[in-house]
């Protein structure tokens, strides 16, 4: 799981049945068989696993940096990496973790892992970011494993993909195959959106799901219990940090801003009805100067608070309607020459609020709807597909245009269906529309989409996990890794290892895990 949201940290309606017969409906039972790859998730770019397997025992196993290494006993998060991979690895035992003393050893047992950072600049006080080195390389051999890295980025997926070649026999023995894996992502922009709007997200939930993009409220649904706090995003901006996670917030104007108006007097257009105010409110007012006033001193803030490159600006789905029937508006339109078209002042808006967000040495990532408008963009603009389930047209059309594009379209997992719909994700290719390989190069990646209508924090973990566990493989591995039984197989035992690591995540079908859900 760890390898899918490193990059990046921001509708359902149910097919009803048509007959009574559930029958109908119920699936051919998979046919389980162990992949060659045992349980690895996403699958490495390069893999090589033996036969030969050694023993790992809690008294004699340890993490250590290796000697050569750019980042020692200093670097706060490789060592909080080696303890939490250590408790995965053995649980209960992970207090001796670091424990030179009674170690027991044996000469079958495999008795270090140890971590090489390669360059002088290790990046353990950084941010990742768009462009960070995650490659690794894994080798697992006695008497000791060692796992080298460039940055401490690919150091964390090293760390998890150990973890994962590690297994237990019937009697909770562990063991873990010879290996060499020479792995890196495909794609740079490997992102969940999770959308803390429409229902609030408690704190526990967004860091236990390891959210690497948030589509944020302004607006509080009560003021005391159910806002975040400074110390709150402070938090989860650490807590990422130490994972390798990119945390990129969204400020979706100048529509879905209802509760932008609740907190910002004068922010939001008045509609009318005939000649007078109805009493409610439209789209962010795009006619005011306090409103780029706001709009400037918001942002500036914003970019001292986030650390990221980027910040999403949202542009999508604008209601027009309320913008007709404003007398003041009507008459702006006029004095511009905009005559009647309204996505001019949307592009007006926009064009204002992209130079505000310039100024804070910040790009951005924006919605189609901007580029299909019109709005002038910095040819570092970040393009976000999301209309239509394949969007070929689309991405065709924005990455001839010279902008970096992220694809989204055909993984909205608010959207559920009965089966095993994770397929259909899995089949995705992000490259397949019309285009010069140089056009296909500004596909930096994708996101999975889990907006919030009918998703809270009761529902949010097991909806997401594992189906967007597909989107994780297509994004990070090979582009010919395309088997579904063998991915059946694989995500089957991640998603039994992601409940044993406490993860709720649903089932892909008829089955139980070793270590079921405790609910805890």
């Amino acid at each position: 799981m760890l390898k899918f949201v490193s990059l990046l940290l921001a509708l359902s309606f149910c097919q009803g049945l048509q007959h009574n017969n559930i029958d109908d409906y119920v699936e051919a039972e998979p046919v389980f068989e162990a992949s060659k790859y045992g349980s690895l998730w996403p699958l490495p770019q390069k893999v090589q696993i033996s036969e030969v397997s050694f023993k790992l025992t809690s008294s004699s196993f340890r993490i250590v940096d290796a000697k050569a290494s750019s980042a020692g006993p200093s670097c706060s998060l490789l060592q909080s990496a080696y303890r939490r991979y250590y408790e995965y690895m053995f649980g209960s035992a992970k207090k001796q973790w670091w424990s030179k003393n009674n170690r027991r050893s044996d000469p079958s047992d495999l008795s270090e892992l140890q971590v090489w950072i390669t360059s002088p600049d290790s990046e353990c006080d950084g941010y990742p970011s768009v462009t960070s080195d995650e490659s690794y390389e894994l080798t697992v051999n006695q008497p000791v494993a060692v796992l080298k890295a460039p940055k401490v980025w690919g150091a964390l997926h090293g760390l998890e993909t150990f973890s994962q070649l590690v297994f237990e026999d019937e009697y909770g023995a562990k063991s873990i195959n010879a290996a060499i894996i020479n792995d890196f992502p495909r794609f740079q922009h490997r992102g969940i959106l999770l959308d803390s709007s429409r229902h609030f997200l408690p704190i526990k939930v967004i860091l236990a799901n390891l959210v690497a993009v948030i589509h944020c409220s302004q607006g509080a649904y009560h003021p005391y219990t159910h806002v975040y706090t400074p110390a709150d995003v402070k938090m989860v901006i650490e807590f990422a940090r130490l994972r390798g996670i990119r945390v990129i917030p969204e400020f979706d104007t100048p529509g879905h801003t209802q509760s932008w108006g609740k907190g910002q007097k004068d922010l939001l257009t008045p509609c009318y009805s005939g000649s007078k105010p109805s009493g409610s409110f439209g789209p962010v007012n795009p006619i005011l100067n306090t409103t780029y006033d706001f709009m400037a001193q918001f942002f500036t803030e914003i970019s001292t608070v986030f650390p990221d490159g980027y910040v999403h600006l949202g542009g999508d789905e604008v209601d027009f309607t309320c913008w007709k029937s404003n007398p003041d508006i009507q008459k702006f339109m006029e004095q511009q020459h905009f005559g009647d078209d309204y996505r001019k002042l949307e592009s007006f808006y926009i064009q204002k609020l992209l130079d505000i967000v310039t100024s804070t040495k910040k790009g951005y990532l924006i919605w189609q709807e901007v580029f299909d408008n019109g709005v002038k963009l910095k040819p570092d603009t970040v393009v976000h597909v999301w209309i239509g389930g394949g969007s070929d047209k689309e991405m065709s059309s924005v990455t001839a245009a010279g902008y970096t594009t992220i694809l989204s379209a055909p993984w909205y997992l608010d959207y559920i269906s009965y089966g095993q719909d994770w397929q259909k994700y899995y089949k995705v290719e992000p490259l397949n529309f019309e285009g010069t390989d140089e056009q296909k190069k500004l596909v930096i990646g994708g996101e999975a989409c889990l907006w919030g209508e009918y998703v809270d924090a009761t529902n949010l973990t097991p909806r997401l996990w594992p189906r967007a566990s597909a989107v994780a493989e297509r994004l990070w591995s090979a582009k010919d890794v395309t088997d579904i039984g063998d991915a059946f197989n694989r995500l089957s035992l991640h998603r039994c290892r992601m409940v044993e690591r406490g993860i709720p995540a649903e089932p892909l079908f008829s089955s139980y895990c070793p270590h079921e859900y405790k609910g805890v």
